[in-house]
């Protein structure tokens, strides 16, 4: 059964009511990142045992079941193959055994190493003045390199093949599926940066690099419909695999190098079709609204994640899942 949820940073507020009062049960968390956590004893890192189980209990306090764990621990050193990167492995597996432990079945991780999800604009106004994100490949083609200078697809290949060879076995053991995200933008290099998640072939290349029942995708809508001309077409294809653990909806309209965020019925995809391949296919995982535009009477303080947005995308996600369900 697919279940629609939330993502709700580990502090209760308004928004945590407001999400309940739309009927939604489950949700997505991240860790109490901190300043100064590796001056702390290892027992209160982030990832720990002790403070995974603090998250978990607030938001069953509240009345949600936390399903995913949606950041990470620093992984640049494993990303960039520096010296390292076998501390960093070390803390992953810390928090993959501790989600194991704890009942909490995915993690979702990326590998864009130095920056994350890049956007050239957070206030492209769209349908009745509403304020997007968007990326225009243009401003970025003469951006500076990074201070790691260039980093090659080869490098980022041989690394994660690295990685997964330490970290799989570990999951396996404890029952957690990792979830890899797509890059965003998908495009190869930014800064100097190469990108290698960006393609539906590669994600096969990600699978058959290390065939475990742990090792799978998070199909980030947005970035998914930048590399195919027919989407459900792809959710069928990786669907039919079971290896679609963790959904992002969301739409988007344009091309890889210049795209615009947008409502969930208002982007080029077909959102019926989409979410009627991930019921047709048996997916059961979670899915959560993802960016989301700012909305009249809420701030733009946190681009894309507006709370009236993700109210609208809530329901309108709630709405195609009992159309499919009853057809």
């Amino acid at each position: 059964m697919i279940k629609i949820a939330e993502l709700l940073p580990p502090h209760p507020s308004a928004l945590w009511r407001m999400v309940k009062q739309c009927g939604i049960e489950h949700v997505v968390g991240g860790m109490q990142l901190y300043a100064g956590w590796e001056t702390m004893p290892k027992d209160f890192w982030p990832w720990s045992y002790n403070s995974l189980v603090h998250i978990k209990t607030i938001y069953e306090d509240a009345g949600f079941k936390l399903q995913v764990i949606e950041s990470r621990p620093p992984m640049d050193a494993i990303k960039l193959g520096l010296p390292d990167r076998d501390r960093e492995i070390e803390n992953v597996i810390m928090l993959v055994k501790n989600m194991g432990a704890l009942g909490i079945p995915v993690w979702c991780y990326e590998w864009m190493p130095v920056f994350g999800w890049t956007r050239t604009s957070t206030t492209t106004p769209i349908r009745g003045g509403a304020l997007a994100t968007s990326y225009n490949h243009e401003y970025m083609e003469h951006a500076p390199l990074t201070e790691y200078g260039i980093v090659t697809e080869e490098q980022l290949w041989k690394n994660l093949e690295y990685f997964l060879k330490a970290v799989i076995p570990e999951a396996e053991k404890a029952h957690v599926k990792l979830a890899m995200h797509p890059d965003d933008p998908p495009v190869s290099p930014i800064r100097g940066v190469a990108r290698i998640m960006r393609s539906i072939d590669n994600f096969q290349k990600l699978l058959d690099l290390y065939p475990s029942p742990v090792n799978g995708i998070a199909l980030c809508q947005g970035n998914f419909a930048l590399m195919t001309d027919n989407l459900p077409r792809v959710i069928h294809h990786f669907g039919k695999q079971g290896k679609i653990f963790f959904v992002h909806f969301r739409n988007v309209k344009g091309t890889p190098y210049k795209f615009t965020e947008t409502f969930h019925d208002d982007g080029m995809l077909d959102m019926y079709q989409c979410m009627k391949a991930y019921y047709d296919t048996g997916f059961d995982g979670v899915m959560r609204p993802d960016h989301v535009p700012t909305m009249e009477g809420d701030s733009n303080e946190n681009p894309a994640y507006s709370s009236i947005g993700r109210l609208f995308a809530i329901g309108y996600m709630k709405g195609l899942l009992e159309a499919v369900s009853k057809a």
